[in-house]
């Protein structure tokens, strides 16, 4: 007995070692490939054979002191572009990450099955972060999940959890469900079933393309899991992209209409049904759900017909389904995780000539493959109609009324009574008594009106005054339709009243309201012009050619030609207590008081700034900060420049704005288009900073887009032709921005700014 136990675990002892080894080779072959790999980029780069490409790939990591490896990654991260490790590697110091996720990618891209990406990303990745165990699943199109790959349990336990039936809730559910990350420090307090009970720490991450998961991968550690840090999440976020890959290795293109078995369930539905696709945009994510097809029994709940829907994108058709936890949503939803949406009443909205419609409904929704059916029935449509009816004429304030001449019937809606203050119920007036409830002013104009309805047999209208029992006068207009028969004989009259009281007192408004329009007219144009004195004080036309440490500096500013367009375009130039000259030029979006209060703010806040001795990039960060934070919702561009005297070196950095041009040698050209957001559009922003050396008669312009823009010519002509206006003998540095502002082809009516700095 002794001797077959001992047989039992040397068998056992064997195949560990067997499978122990098996795994290594297995990973060492996935680190061939990326070397490989890498060897076909310096092939293809060096224009050398294989041997040369092994040869300096040896001699790049050794003088690197890295491993070839390690090396191999960063040249596939440098062509790739496919962003794999680009966030996850930044958070640490060496490349570990990024090898283990690159050779964790070689692993699942030459695996077989689920199974082996499983394998590989646990070997690869998911050890060194201290995981025990990992489990891929597939999500059904009942939102059913399916154990298709794991490592680290054991086989009994994979067994159990090989299919969990819809509605089950486990970790991978709920990140299913939520669609997004879920993370669980003790599964035991979380109160959620999965598989690897004993193992309390793990996350769960949705993967899938296209704006539709396809599964889940879950990450178990074996104990209590502490807050993980940044890297840690991004390395998840993109083994879950891999996983996303194997799950559903193929997607659809976007189709141009509905499958034919798909178009045909929706059409033999008894409700109106549409067949919906995914749109998805460059980036691959969800953009919107196309209308493939609509069936027979389509009913708009805007009124509209079939083919005003049909082709269309949902929220084009449907722009207020986008509200939030509306229609849409709920779409995005099913689609996303294949759970099916069912509910007898939720309320759906639509546009009808520009007002807003809401119906109640019962909506069914379900994902067929990539495509989504959606079927709603709206509830008592007669009713819905007539109320539709009822709210138009209460908000036109009409009232409808009914006679018939030979049995004196008369019948009233709602409306009528409420407009001629009588209760519901009472006798109602007839049309031929319509004159004793007028102004005395206007009974010959109803008379005249009685004569055409009642005699004629004519239709026509009339507008009087009506004289209500509650002493109130409301301001009518009465229109009238006979109906006649065959014999040309008078049965009936449609018509109706509606108060125009409102529109009578815009009129008398009108006149007074032309009256004050003289005096708002003056008063903006005292806005106006204070607001042009402001700038005028702050942003003097000319200011004093300053001479400093051998660097001239000139400026020139001109206002908008309107009074009402004066801007936010400013200028600084200054000398600093580090003894460096700060240049800096800006515009701030908005014209009138708040756009000059704009520019004083971050005119001021910059000159802080700089005297801090930070250079250009750093002081564009923290002037954001002060555009996003401490302004009324301020949005700019600036270029601010640093000129070092005793180096000659100007640094400078530009936040949106128009580049510097710099002139050498009789010729201008523009300096590069650094980097770099307009200040205020985000809370965090960094710049990138640019350097020339100045050379002895180099200039440097300054200049806001008032100087070049035009309506009907393109930026980078209009850029252009600013660096041929500069070209040739240089004149003086006054005389040419002097003859910039004087030959300037702008026509946009905007403010004008303009720094040169030149050295002598």
């Amino acid at each position: 007995m002794i001797t077959d136990h001992a047989g039992v675990d040397r068998l056992a002892t064997t195949v560990d070692r067997l499978r122990r080894e098996l795994d290594e080779s297995q990973a060492a072959a996935d680190g061939r490939a990326l070397v490989e790999l890498a060897k076909g980029v310096l092939v293809e780069r060096l224009r050398c054979g294989p041997a040369d490409a092994a040869e300096q790939l040896a001699r790049l990591a050794t003088r690197a002191g890295i491993t070839q490896l390690e090396l191999a990654v960063e040249i596939i991260n440098e062509v790739s572009g496919d962003g794999l490790v680009a966030p996850v590697a930044a958070g640490e110091h060496d490349a570990s990450a990024a090898v283990r996720l690159r050779t964790a990618q070689s692993g699942a891209l030459h695996a077989g099955d689920t199974q082996s990406v499983a394998q590989s990303l646990f070997t690869h990745a998911l050890s060194p972060l201290g995981a025990v165990a990992v489990a891929i699943w597939s999500a059904g199109a009942d939102s059913s999940l399916t154990l298709v790959g794991h490592a680290g349990f054991s086989t009994g336990e994979a067994q159990r959890w090989r299919y969990v039936p819809p509605g089950v809730p486990t970790p991978a559910r709920r990140a299913l469900a939520e669609r997004e990350t879920v993370w669980i420090d003790d599964l035991t307090r979380s109160g959620l079933p999965s598989v690897g009970s004993d193992l309390p720490g793990r996350v769960a991450v949705p993967a899938g393309t296209g704006g539709r998961i396809t599964g889940v991968l879950e990450i178990c550690w074996p104990a209590a899991l502490e807050p993980q840090p940044l890297s840690v999440h991004k390395q998840v976020e993109a083994m879950a992209e891999l996983c996303a890959s194997t799950l559903d290795v193929t997607v659809p293109e976007p189709l141009a209409s509905a499958p034919s078995e798909l178009a045909d369930l929706a059409d033999g539905l008894l409700d109106p049904a549409l067949v919906l696709g995914p749109e998805i945009s460059p980036d691959g994510t969800l953009a919107d759900f196309r209308v493939h097809h609509v069936n027979d029994r389509f009913v708009d709940i805007a009124g509209r017909p079939r083919v005003a829907v049909a082709g269309k994108l949902l929220l084009e058709a449907y722009p207020l389904a986008a509200a939030e936890g509306d229609l849409f949503d709920k779409i995005e939803h099913v689609h996303a995780t294949g759970e099916p949406f069912r509910a007898e009443r939720i309320r759906l909205a639509a546009l009808v000539d520009e007002v807003p419609l809401t119906v109640t409904a019962s909506v069914s929704i379900t994902r067929h493959g990539a495509l989504v059916l959606v079927v709603w029935r709206v509830q008592n449509e007669a009713a819905r109609l007539a109320n539709l009816l009822q709210h138009a004429q209460r908000l036109g304030r009409i009232g409808g009324f009914e006679e018939e001449p030979r049995t004196g019937t008369v019948i009233w809606n709602s409306q009528l009574y409420a407009l001629y203050g009588l209760q519901p119920g009472t006798d109602p007036v007839p049309l031929s008594a319509i004159t004793a409830h007028a102004h005395s002013d206007d009974v010959p104009a109803l008379n005249g009106f009685l004569r055409s309805v009642l005699h004629d047999h004519r239709p026509a209208s009339a507008a009087f005054r009506l004289q209500r029992t509650d002493g109130m006068t409301r301001h009518v207009r009465v229109v009238a339709e006979p109906v006649l028969d065959s014999q040309g004989t008078l049965v009936a009259i449609h018509g109706a009243y509606q108060d125009v009281s409102a529109q009578h007192w815009t009129e008398v408004a009108l006149s007074a309201t032309q009256d004050q329009l003289a005096i708002t007219a003056q008063e903006a144009a005292e806005r106006n012009k204070l607001t042009l004195q402001l700038q005028q004080v702050i942003m003097p036309p000319t200011h004093p050619t300053i001479d400093a440490f051998g660097l001239q500096i000139a400026v020139r500013y001109r206002p908008a030609a309107q009074e009402e367009l004066v801007g936010g375009d400013w200028y600084d130039a200054v000398v600093l207590p580090t003894k460096q000259v700060l240049v800096a030029v800006g515009d701030i979006t908005g014209h009138g008081i708040k756009g000059a209060t704009g520019m004083v703010v971050l005119r001021n806040a910059l000159r802080g700034l700089a005297a801090t001795g930070a250079g250009p990039a750093q002081v564009l960060t923290w002037l954001n900060l002060v555009a996003h934070h401490l302004t009324d919702n301020i949005i700019a561009t600036a270029i601010c420049g640093l000129y070092d005297p005793h180096t000659r070196v100007l640094r400078w950095a530009r936040a949106g704005h128009l580049p510097p041009v710099l002139i050498r040698d009789g010729r201008g050209e523009l300096l590069p288009m650094l980097p770099g957001l307009l200040l205020g559009a985000v809370a965090e922003a960094s710049y990138v900073e640019g350097e020339v050396l100045l050379e002895p008669g180099d200039t440097l312009l300054l200049y806001t887009d008032g100087l070049i823009e035009r309506r009907d010519v393109p930026l980078d002509e209009c850029l252009e032709r600013l660096c041929a206006a500069v070209t040739g003998p240089p004149p003086a540095l006054e005389d040419l921005l002097d003859h910039l502002l004087d030959t300037s082809e702008s026509n946009t009516d905007d403010d004008t700014c303009i720094v040169g700095v030149q050295l002598p």
